[in-house]
């Protein structure tokens, strides 16, 4: 597997690029998001690692360029502070993310579960306007018009029901704790209690339940440790 690293801290760099050599990984390293693109418009990688903040253009936009061409997979380096950052990363194509500070063998476990969840998957030979999803499961994406589809049909979400979904949509099977789930849908997580998770996914079921019966159990409930999405 080739990796491409996007990161502009040598020291960050020099770490993660032994961890993953270590770990048999080909990689490469690109100190800015333009060198990255041309990296891997010349040569695609298998995997991206890819730092928010670069000098010459942020990760979001590297991203929101690779997904016009590319579904290669993608695990973001996020600041502590940087909670936006990360729910919209998820949102634009983004696979995971990992929180500076943090542990090199962390985040070589998070690539080889991030590969093993997408192995299978195609590069996307660019954009389009269809609905997303698993052809198998009810739901779909419609990412141009920012909404979710239960059988063909728009569910009426908040804001916070819309972006709480997609990461279920996005990593069906996985299951997510209360403060990940926060973390990728709220902008402050530490504003609100992990049971608001609780009520917004009752929410979310009632109104499944009520376009599309019998889809709100798609959504399961793992006691003592949160919550998957089971298509």
């Amino acid at each position: 597997m080739r990796i491409l690293l996007v990161e502009d801290e040598p020291s960050i760099a020099d770490t993660l690029v032994y961890a993953l050599k270590t770990e048999r990984f080909e990689v490469e390293h690109s100190l800015t998001g333009g060198g990255a693109l041309k990296l891997h418009a010349d040569d695609p990688f298998d995997f991206v690692i890819l730092d928010i903040g670069l000098p010459d253009m942020t990760g979001l936009e590297v991203c929101k360029q690779l997904r016009e061409t590319s579904a290669v997979p993608i695990l973001f380096l996020t600041a502590r502070d940087g909670e936006l950052d990360r729910v919209l990363g998820l949102e634009i194509g983004g696979d995971d993310y990992v929180t500076k500070p943090f542990s090199p063998r962390e985040v070589v476990a998070r690539v080889r579960a991030i590969l093993r969840r997408s192995e299978g998957r195609e590069e996307r030979s660019g954009p389009s306007d269809e609905p997303t999803g698993d052809s198998d499961s009810p739901l779909a994406h419609d990412e141009s018009a920012m909404r979710i589809l239960c059988q063909g049909q728009a569910l009426d979400l908040t804001a916070h029901e819309y972006k709480l979904l997609l990461v279920f949509l996005r990593r069906p099977n996985r299951v997510f704790t209360r403060d990940q789930l926060l973390d990728h849908a709220w902008e402050d997580p530490g504003a609100v209690t992990d049971r608001t998770i609780d009520a917004h996914i009752k929410t979310i079921r009632a109104k499944l339940r009520a376009l599309c019966p019998g889809t709100e159990e798609l959504i399961q409930t793992r006691r003592g440790l949160g919550y998957a999405y089971v298509p």
